[in-house]
């Protein structure tokens, strides 16, 4: 069983917009810390943004500030990553992950869970 599930990549033209929505397996994660990530082609694995338990906290990386944002339904048991104002540098696989705190740590490789992915493609 898989315990996380990345949907709602795809290709999009720059200046368009995405929705990722990572569906957790289990009602835990409604205490869980989330986070996304992305890697592009032969980059390193980056922070993009994180939420905590409740929705109440958010972080975001600079590169993406002002045109992502990342939410929870915990009823679904689902965190979406809106992104807007897609830049070709965008590009890459993005990941969900949940750590067992309220707050999410400081470093992506505490993290506990990890998805698959889902591949994102900005054309320019």
């Amino acid at each position: 069983q898989v315990p996380l599930i990345e949907s709602g990549g795809g290709l999009v033209q720059a200046g368009g917009s995405l929705r990722l929505s990572c569906a957790a397996s289990e009602r835990t994660y409604t205490s869980y810390a989330m986070g996304w990530f992305r890697q592009a082609p032969w980059k390193e694995r980056e922070f993009v943004a994180a939420i905590n338990y409740n929705g109440g906290d958010t972080w975001y990386a600079d590169s993406v500030k002002g045109r992502f944002t990342i939410s929870r339904d915990n009823a679904k048991n689902t965190v979406y990553l809106q992104m807007n104002s897609l830049k070709p540098e965008d590009t890459a696989v993005y990941f969900c992950a949940a750590d067992a705190s309220l707050d999410p740590p400081a470093s992506q490789y505490d993290y506990d869970i990890w998805g698959q992915g889902t591949k994102v493609t900005v054309s320019s």
